[in-house]
């Protein structure tokens, strides 16, 4: 294990009609003029937002709101939040929505007390300052109610790139299970696919002696693949959604991560396919996964084969641990195909002639050095043969 800090002060508040709080949390975390940020009309005509906003007014919290948040989140609504905040002075960002929403908010926090272009920190500089931000949760997903990670889309090349810091860590994270209750199978299938990227993406690790977290994210795959099927067949299954929601947050506020090198490739891959294609990423990332694992699985076939058994219940094979580690991988894949994601290019709506496009801006584009590197390094011929065991 690898010596680590680890800093994770998000205050949670967890349960039923816990938004009705939000303006008791606010004014905990010393807000005293809030941006409301969030999606489209589901926020309006579900009365969450006006929740929101009664629980503000109550705690004499005055505020501005600020809508339109999309998938796969837009610089041009991070700059139009920004310049927003500055003329209003807000001291606070309530995201009400998903990881989009919230992603848009952390870049809209660090970039107003920031001089410069927030997209610095989407570049590679590291956030060290920012208005507190709060979250309400509506997507069991992206992780982002507790971490400091952060992904937006450049409008200008359409450049999809993440950025971090603790300044970004939400102060507050209001997780109602019940707010996920009337999403559609398929937005609720795409987030379980991501919350399983995330621990994929710390378990393939070049550092050795890590059984603790390990354990813990296997623990959490189990869960994951328990509770999946149960919310597809029945989305009113509060406990489900309790348990897929909590597990959310845990899979990426970084307690699996610490004490050990990480990949994301899975994740760098996928993003230049939502960027064009504007796909739900966890749909996308059911797609690229297995295509990743099944390329780079010689780098340490043994750890894919200790997946294999230990969460998918495959029987290990000592001569052929490669035939193990595909099985796993092959298990993996039917389940995420089980519970309604795509299983290649054509049912993601990418194309095959898009691929050299894909691994270019992939490997060169903003500043890259014409390669990716977590797990494996990825040159972009490599990138090229992953995308194209995809089609």
């Amino acid at each position: 294990m690898e010596n680590f800090t680890f800093y994770s002060p998000t205050y949670f508040v967890f349960g039923k009609d816990t938004e009705n709080q939000a303006g008791e949390c606010v004014k905990r975390f010393g807000g005293t003029k809030v941006l409301i940020h969030y999606g489209g009309k589901s926020a309006i005509a579900s009365g969450l937002l006006g929740r929101v906003e009664d629980s503000l007014k109550k705690s004499g919290i005055p505020y501005v709101t600020l809508g339109g948040v999309k998938p796969n989140p837009r610089s041009g609504l991070v700059y139009e939040g920004i310049e927003l905040c500055k003329k209003e002075g807000v001291d606070f960002v309530l995201a009400v929505g998903g990881g989009s929403v919230i992603d848009s908010s952390k870049a809209i926090a660090a970039g107003t007390v920031y001089d410069g272009d927030f997209w610095d920190f989407y570049m590679g500089k590291r956030i060290e300052e920012a208005l507190p931000v709060g979250t309400i949760l509506t997507i069991a997903a992206a992780g982002s109610e507790g971490s400091g990670d952060s992904v937006i889309t450049k409008e200008e090349g359409m450049f999809k790139r993440g950025a971090s810091g603790d300044a970004i860590r939400p102060k507050f994270s209001i997780l109602n299970p019940a707010l996920t209750q009337t999403l559609p199978a398929y937005q609720s299938a795409a987030g379980i696919t991501d919350i399983m990227a995330h621990l994929y993406e710390r378990y393939l690790t070049n550092t050795k002696e890590v059984e603790v977290t390990d354990r813990l994210i296997e623990a959490l795959l189990l869960t994951m693949k328990h509770e999946g099927p149960r919310v597809i067949a029945d989305p009113n299954n509060y406990e489900a959604r309790a348990n897929i929601m909590w597990a959310g947050m845990v899979a990426h506020n970084n307690t699996c991560g610490v004490g050990r090198s990480q990949d994301w490739n899975s994740h760098n891959i996928e993003h230049e396919l939502s960027a064009l294609y504007d796909c739900a990423h966890g749909a996308g990332l059911a797609v690229t996964m297995p295509a990743v694992f099944k390329y780079c699985m010689n780098h340490d076939v043994m750890r894919f084969a200790k997946v294999a058994v230990r969460v998918w219940g495959c029987q290990m094979d000592f001569d052929h641990p490669e035939v193990t580690a595909l099985e796993g991988i092959e298990a993996f894949r039917n389940f995420l195909i089980s519970i309604g994601m795509p299983k290649n290019f054509e049912e993601l709506g990418a194309k095959e002639e898009d691929i050299p496009k894909l691994a270019d801006i992939l490997c060169n584009g903003d500043g890259r050095p014409g390669y990716i590197e977590g797990f494996v390094k990825l040159s972009e011929e490599d990138c090229r043969n992953i995308y194209k065991m995809m089609v």
